[in-house]
């Protein structure tokens, strides 16, 4: 498809019929009168009534427990910038799409104005009193495409005051997808997560959590040389940010050519084509990269694999080990949702990374492995999906249309809400909770 051709079935796709790609169905019938009593007046005072007297019931007679709003000011649209709220709605109501298919969640795109700078950036301040106001509504928050720095204080902030879950996907989807398919990797080529050096091409919101992310899985802080557009993020230089300042590095190295000799892993959340073959060979045997630049990635994967690089990853679904966030929010929030819990932390970021990791190792049952072909066909031609142990260096994370991904993220997380006591219901039986959740989406 020619890039106008694409433009073309984008706008129509998104224009035909019913503009848009969401609309509002009722869960109750409202056919009769007594429906309709029901319904709305007078019927509807016995739940509110309810829910005044024991605040509790707004989960049992609302659609609250499995409605998720997915926010954004559209200062960081990916591979567009920053721009503005209507334009960003689109993709919203795309995120939308992607909770319902995959993890049956209800979720309402909201697109913030007036929430500026003199500058046109994001008022943190503002983002936070908009989001907080919104709690008694939804039973998650969804941040989406809100520009750095003020991303971070924005999901700081919420994740203090609020009682549900505040969840920045630009930052920890990333971070939860790519460590998985890290973990897999290094078991590729023999290495451990605490001994590797690592460089990272961009200091935005995915850069930073996600360098913060693998330090809480075991690699080392002073193993990390973040680089900017103005080069090697080192101790010394004076335009560098409180977050760029925590990556500051004791360095010589000064481009990323440099910091690049001796790496074993190269994360890309930067440019297009700012990684050359010869950067590849001056990495350290075994090196691993996930080039996640989009459209146009750091470095083509046939280049890096050429030039030595063991495992090679985009963000790009025509090339294998798609670092896909689809792969990760659905189903973290399917568990935050399903045991209430009051936060997303850091155990349940890593216990949907494992998941991910441990289910790209795992024997393709022969239903899976059907709807994987009819999928990714030429994957399966390839034979990605054979073999006892999925693990290879094409395959090193699962595709997102393996149904096996959201029901295990979500058992996996909600036994670490459970264990970290942010928890407020109890599942007696995971093992019986993944296969309902699975019954659920495909329902």
């Amino acid at each position: 498809m020619t890039p106008e051709e694409l433009r073309k079935a984008a706008l129509a796709y998104h224009h035909d019929g019913a503009p848009g790609k969401i609309s509002v169905v009722a869960t109750k019938p409202c056919n009769t009168a007594q429906d309709l009593s029901l319904a709305y007046t007078p019927g509807v005072a016995q739940p509110c009534l309810a829910i005044k007297e024991t605040p509790a019931d707004v989960w049992n007679y609302t659609s609250r427990g499995n409605l998720v709003a997915v926010v954004s000011d559209g200062t960081a649209v990916l591979g567009l910038g920053n721009i503005g709220p209507e334009a960003g709605l689109p993709v919203m109501e795309g995120k939308a799409v992607l909770f319902k298919h995959f993890a049956d969640i209800d979720a309402v795109p909201v697109c913030l104005g007036k929430v500026f700078n003199e500058k046109g950036r994001t008022d943190a301040a503002k983002v936070i009193e908009t989001v907080e106001r919104l709690e008694p509504t939804f039973g998650g928050i969804n941040l989406e495409d809100i520009g750095a720095p003020a991303c971070f204080e924005v999901e700081q902030t919420l994740k203090k005051r609020m009682n549900i879950p505040v969840f920045h996907d630009d930052q920890h989807g990333t971070a939860i997808i790519s460590l998985a398919a890290i973990i897999n990797a290094l078991k590729m080529v023999g290495k451990k997560i605490e001994d590797c050096r690592f460089v990272v091409n961009g200091a935005g919101a995915a850069g930073i959590a996600c360098s913060r992310f693998y330090i809480t899985a075991g690699a080392k802080r002073s193993n990390f040389i973040m680089c900017d557009s103005k080069g090697v993020i080192y101790k010394g230089r004076t335009d560098l940010n409180p977050e760029k300042q925590e990556f500051a590095a004791e360095t010589d190295a000064r481009t990323l050519a440099d910091a690049m000799k001796g790496a074993d892993i190269f994360l890309g959340f930067s440019a297009p084509n700012c990684v050359t073959a010869e950067m590849v060979k001056s990495m350290n045997k075994g090196a691993v990269i996930f080039a996640m630049a989009n459209p146009v990635p750091e470095i083509f994967p046939d280049v890096a694999l050429a030039a030595g690089a063991a495992v090679v990853g985009t963000g790009r679904s025509d090339f294998p080990n798609q670092i896909n966030n689809v792969l990760g929010f659905p189903g973290i929030f399917r568990g935050a949702l399903d045991v209430r819990a009051r936060d997303i932390n850091e155990a349940m970021k890593l216990a949907a990374a494992n998941a991910l990791a441990e289910l790209a190792a795992e024997s393709i049952p022969a239903d899976v492995k059907e709807q994987l072909t009819a999928a990714y066909p030429a994957d399966a031609a390839a034979g990605m999906f054979e073999g006892e142990s999925q693990l290879k260096a094409t395959y090193v994370i699962p595709k997102p249309f393996d149904p096996r991904v959201v029901p295990r993220v979500a058992m996996r997380v909600a036994e670490a809400a459970m264990k970290t006591g942010v928890a407020q219901l109890k599942i007696e039986d995971l093992k019986e909770y993944e296969k309902s959740v699975a019954k659920r989406i495909k329902k």
